[in-house]
């Protein structure tokens, strides 16, 4: 399993995933920025993700649909605040409709992922999700987000072997 640890921080409104991996940081970097290597891993393996639209630079927008076993839907969108190629990017986080539409009944987050390279050709990542108030981080991770993200990070070294 490449997920290594995870923290909820009630106090600064934060969960914590650190996950490492035997890749070098520039091959995990194309696990985002390629949107077809994303969708590979970004759902559970029960909800494969489909990114409808993929632009990781500063001011883009991505949009995708999770895909259940029913052939449910679930729909979210990324806005990129901030991009360094390679080595982290942040984004606004939040849930939508089926037309792509903010979804205003569910929480707004912002996530900033970050990989470092852990000095033996591997690569560590950290993603931080800040949430605006713990109310909102309690009703996530009870939606299944901590246990969704260690499931779908599972499924990056699978990924990364198919280079």
């Amino acid at each position: 399993m490449t997920v290594t640890a995870v923290a909820r921080d009630h106090s600064a409104l934060t969960l914590t995933v650190d996950a490492t991996f035997d890749a070098a940081p520039a091959r995990v970097w194309l696990l985002w920025a390629d949107p077809r290597q994303l969708e590979r891993w970004w759902g559970p393996p029960v909800y494969p993700a489909t990114f409808v639209e993929h632009q990781l630079v500063v001011g883009g927008r991505c949009t995708y649909f999770m895909t259940g076993p029913e052939g449910d839907q679930h729909h979210g969108w990324w806005e990129v605040e901030s991009v360094d190629p390679g080595r982290s990017f942040e984004v606004r986080d939040g849930f939508a409709d089926g037309e792509g539409n903010v979804n205003p009944d569910l929480p707004v987050t912002r996530m900033r992922v970050e990989l470092s390279d852990r000095g033996d050709g591997g690569t560590k990542v950290r993603i931080v999700s800040t949430f605006a108030t713990l109310e909102q981080l309690e009703q996530l991770v009870a939606m299944g987000m901590e246990e969704g993200l260690q499931v779908a990070m599972g499924q990056m070294d699978a990924v990364l072997a198919d280079a």
